[in-house]
């Protein structure tokens, strides 16, 4: 049995990185570049993503049972996905549709968002096998890294076409994606060793492709109800972002400068929140954040027109909360599974699959409020409508993470000795 490789946390890093800025990144690209160059309508682009979301989450499952399946081969599987990815971006961004452009647009997007999802279930179970064998918490340790790297990931996705045209580029999306390619192939390269390095090449793990098996565990549901709750308010607020700089702070312009000061403030937040999570336990740090998430939304409804830079602070605060979320859930999570469901693939694709029905759960609970408000999206609404725009923006998160906090308080979650030593 050949020897497993030591943990390489920056490899996580970069593979994180680049897995996610496949992510949020297109939702915020693809469809002003689609309507832009090649004239798609908004209305038909809103309804191909609605149904491949739909696709999306729903194969989660079974890409979760595909993933555990094929773990003793995961360094070609891993590969061939990557491949995938890159080559999904490569023609969203770079090659013009040899056919319909809204047909070309959609089997790109299945490409993407397929292998995407089976990256996210196979990346993160890895993790639990990888954290296994570091000494101190590593589950902690290794979160830091990958988080950090994830969130990195989706601030440079979310600005390099800018910056690439405003530093003169005439193809700026079709160099992001060419680029984003060569990222994907170092990922590969760098990920390679990691890929099954808790046992010897070809030997399986057992125990981890049985759903039942995660669902059946009280603290495993427990956890995956506290990550829906906690996760529903970004979910809500990404949602409802664009129209409240816009239509309440009539702040426009200001959109892309506060989104990426929440990124990066949860990008520099994350290792900082693991370090907290191994000195004071992971329910203190987390229970920490989500109190600092509360006082920051609860801020919300008090801000109108012309407090654009007090919703800054606001950003900023909510983006460091958001790094705890982003770090120490998935952390206490992935230490559960090592203990109930060592290869993890199933538990993940769960995950995977709660973390998503959260953006269908906001889209369904704040639009058809807000449509019968009267809210009309960059027009004139009432001020009862731009009110409850504002509630909707913070009560709701608030609501939601004092559910979290009262059901991680009463959650067992038995934590390792804390750290006294940096």
């Amino acid at each position: 049995m050949s020897q497993p490789a030591a943990p390489s946390l920056p490899a996580y890093a970069w593979f994180a990185a680049v897995l996610y800025a496949a992510g949020l990144p297109i939702y915020l690209h693809a469809p002003d570049f689609y309507a832009e160059e090649y004239g798609v309508g908004l209305t038909a682009m809103a309804s191909v993503l609605f149904v491949l979301r739909l696709l999306d989450f729903g194969q989660d499952p079974a890409l979760g049972w595909l993933a555990s399946k094929t773990q003793n081969i995961r360094r070609l599987t891993s590969a061939i996905a990557v491949a995938i990815l890159g080559a999904s971006m490569i023609g969203l961004f770079a090659i013009s549709p040899p056919i319909a452009p809204l047909a070309w647009f959609a089997i790109m997007l299945v490409g993407l968002f397929s292998s995407f999802s089976f990256l996210y279930i196979c990346f993160y179970s890895q993790g639990v096998i990888t954290a296994a064998r570091m000494p101190g918490q590593g589950h902690f340790k290794l979160a830091g890294w990958r988080e950090s790297g994830a969130l990195v990931g989706i601030c440079a996705a979310s600005v390099a076409p800018t910056v690439l045209q405003v530093s003169g580029s005439e193809m700026p999306f079709a160099l992001f994606a060419l680029g984003y390619g060569v990222a994907a192939l170092l990922a590969i390269v760098l990920m390679h060793s990691q890929w099954n390095s808790a046992k010897g090449a070809g030997d399986a793990i057992e125990g981890g492709t049985d759903f039942g098996l995660v669902l059946r565990d009280p603290t495993a549901r427990r956890l995956l109800l506290i990550a829906f709750a906690n996760a529903a308010p970004v979910a809500v607020s990404s949602t409802l972002f664009l129209f409240f700089v816009e239509d309440r702070l009539e702040a426009p312009g200001w959109e892309g400068p506060l989104l990426l000061l929440f990124f990066v403030a949860a990008a520099g937040s994350a290792p900082v929140w693991s370090r907290i999570a191994q000195r004071i336990g992971a329910r203190n740090a987390l229970a920490t954040g989500m109190v600092l998430a509360i006082a920051a939304f609860s801020s919300v409804p008090l801000l109108g027109p012309g407090d654009a830079v007090f919703f800054a602070v606001v950003c900023l605060v909510s983006g460091a909360t958001l790094g705890a979320d982003f770090t120490l859930l998935p952390a206490i999570f992935a230490r559960r599974m090592a203990e109930i469901s060592p290869d993890a693939s199933a538990g993940f694709g769960i995950w995977s699959f709660m973390s998503k029905f959260t953006l269908a759960f906001a889209a369904i609970l704040v639009l058809p409020a807000l449509d019968q408000a009267g809210y009309t999206p960059g027009g004139d609404s009432p001020e009862s409508a731009l009110a409850l725009l504002s509630l909707l923006y913070a009560g709701i998160p608030c609501i939601l993470k004092l559910i979290s906090l009262a059901l991680l308080w009463t959650t067992d979650l038995p934590e390792p000795e804390p750290q006294t030593q940096t």
